[in-house]
């Protein structure tokens, strides 16, 4: 039994099945460090995973617009031509028939329809016929993730636009960032329902009687191999991967690949989202499936081994939520980091003369190093609006675990280019994500207010309201010797808005309190020795 051709075009191509040949090596660009995979160490491994997400690592490149129709001329009778051209490509594409898989007819059978096809007698053991029938489900269920979601993925999407860019279509669109590790996925599915599938047929060959289902050793082997190493990494780009699509199908000639792969009718009737999010489902799923398999289960030490399986693949979950976590919070902070400006203290004060030729003695601390997703946490942010002496000013701030951060929204009529930055980083807010596609930014008012500087105060509403403020609050920037050096008197939409701001800074003032507290503590202190010492 082997495997159905992967490819849609050369047979030579055919024999190389769902491997693909990869880079050895990827170095990461992280501020101030150049790391291998391996290398760099942080909370719950995320970063082994960073190398293959290139959406987290931002650089110029990322930047430029790369739509086939933008700034090329290529209008009317052009693009009519380059679409019509396009379809006449995909009416070329021949899709394998799945059919060719030798378990393909059994993932809808039952046990029993089973048995009485190859003339097995039900066992007597009731027990042992429920466990029999649970891993048929554990079978039946990893044929059909397989056969109708991974392999449509792989031979009608993924291998479609494989065949389009061999003929200079859809170039642009990234593969990775679409369907991330697909085909491992697929290889490991498969070699998953393969080793299900012969040990079922072991069972059904064998003269002895009752026969014996080896399982245990298959569950080992694929559950504490790559099975969810890989579904990790594809969960892991998941969501970059559903923003992608999103802005992929703002573009015609896209529409018309996506259009005519979802008319297959080995797709039946799903879309490419229902079937993108098929392995973060199924993930999720492998524990009911042991755990039902474990309940069924009387032997002492197969249920210790089941139960062991099972547990890992549940901390295989709660690992992957701290990852994605970690990456949330990583990428994120790459987008702030272009997207918030630090001007220099000569324009950001002007009662500083700071000559040309001394300039280069100012070297601001980067926003790479400010802004580092390592250290600090970003516990709220939003829109409020200042007021200054003579207007009123929109503000965007942003409450880090360790200091707050004020600044001015600049917006720019004008788009940018093509790329729609807002809509690949869905971890911005709407705000935010109208700013960046205006081609505005966020332009820092004054020095970062650290929060054990920092001090919040609701004001008297009708006091106020003779400037035309309402739902205002002040907060005050204090230098070490407790004396006033800057204030913001800040006014929010609404009354709830402001209750929420000043409750989100108190709390972190006092996270952080306490925090630097604990930090002070020695760790070795006995309670006899002097605390003058």
């Amino acid at each position: 039994m082997g495997l159905v051709p992967s490819d849609l075009t050369s047979p030579g191509q055919r024999n190389s099945g769902f491997y693909e040949h990869r880079r050895s090596s990827v170095v990461l660009n992280l501020p101030g460090l150049e790391v291998f995979p391996g290398d760099l160490l942080v909370s719950n491994g995320a970063a082994d995973y960073l190398c293959c997400h290139p959406l987290l690592l931002l650089n110029s490149e990322s930047k430029k617009p790369r739509w086939p129709f933008s700034k090329r001329g290529v209008q009317g009778r052009d693009k009519h031509k380059h679409m019509s051209d396009l379809e006449n490509c995909l009416s070329s594409v021949k899709i394998t028939d799945f059919r060719g898989y030798e378990f393909h007819s059994l993932k809808a059978k039952t046990w029993n329809e089973v048995m009485e096809t190859h003339q097995k007698l039900p066992t007597d053991q009731s027990d042992l016929r429920k466990q029999q029938e649970a891993v048929w489900e554990l079978f039946t269920s990893e044929c059909t993730y397989f056969l109708d979601h991974l392999l449509v993925l792989k031979m009608i999407f993924l291998n479609t636009l494989k065949y389009l860019q061999t003929y200079e279509y859809l170039l642009d669109v990234d593969l990775w960032r679409l369907f991330a590790n697909l085909e491992e996925l697929s290889q490991t599915s498969f070699g998953f329902v393969s080793s299900l599938f012969a040990i079922i047929k072991d069972y059904f060959d064998a003269s002895e009687t009752p026969p014996s289902m080896d399982f245990i050793s298959v569950l080992t082997k694929h559950f504490r191999g790559s099975l969810c190493q890989s579904h990790q990494t594809y969960c892991l780009n998941y969501s970059a991967a559903v923003f992608y699509l999103e802005s992929l199908k703002q573009r015609d000639d896209f529409g018309i690949y996506l259009k005519w792969c979802e008319q297959n009718e080995q797709c039946r009737r799903l879309h490419l989202p229902e079937l993108l999010v098929a392995p973060l489902h199924r993930l999720t799923r492998y524990p009911l499936l042991l755990k039902n398999i474990w309940k069924r289960s009387t032997d002492s030490t197969e249920k210790i081994m089941i139960y062991s399986i099972k547990e890992k693949v549940e901390k295989s979950i709660r690992d992957l939520e701290g990852k994605v976590k970690w990456l949330d919070n990583f990428q994120k902070f790459r987008y702030l980091q272009e997207i918030i400006v630090w001007p220099p203290l000569w324009d950001r004060d002007k009662r500083f003369f700071i000559p040309e030729c001394l300039k280069h003695i100012f070297k601001e601390c980067m926003a790479e190093n400010i802004l580092s997703p390592t250290n600090r946490h970003l516990l709220y942010e939003g829109k409020l609006t200042l007021a200054e002496s003579a207007r009123f000013l929109d503000v965007y701030l942003f409450l880090f675990d360790d200091f707050l951060l004020v600044t001015k929204t600049k917006r720019n009529k004008k788009k940018v280019g093509g790329s729609d930055t807002g809509v690949m980083c869905p971890l911005l807010t709407p705000e935010l994500q109208t700013v960046i596609k205006e081609g505005g930014s966020c332009t820092v008012l004054d020095q970062p207010i650290p929060l054990d500087r920092l001090a919040v105060r609701s004001l008297d509403p009708v006091p106020m309201s003779v400037f035309g403020l309402r739902n205002a609050f002040l907060i005050q920037h204090e230098n070490r010797y407790r004396q006033c050096i800057a204030a913001f008197l800040l006014q929010a939409p609404t009354e709830h808005i402001k209750k929420t701001w000043m409750t989100q800074i108190t709390a972190a003032i006092s996270c952080f309190t306490r925090s630097q507290k604990t930090k002070k503590i020695p760790l070795f202190t006995s309670p006899g020795e002097s605390s003058k010492i």
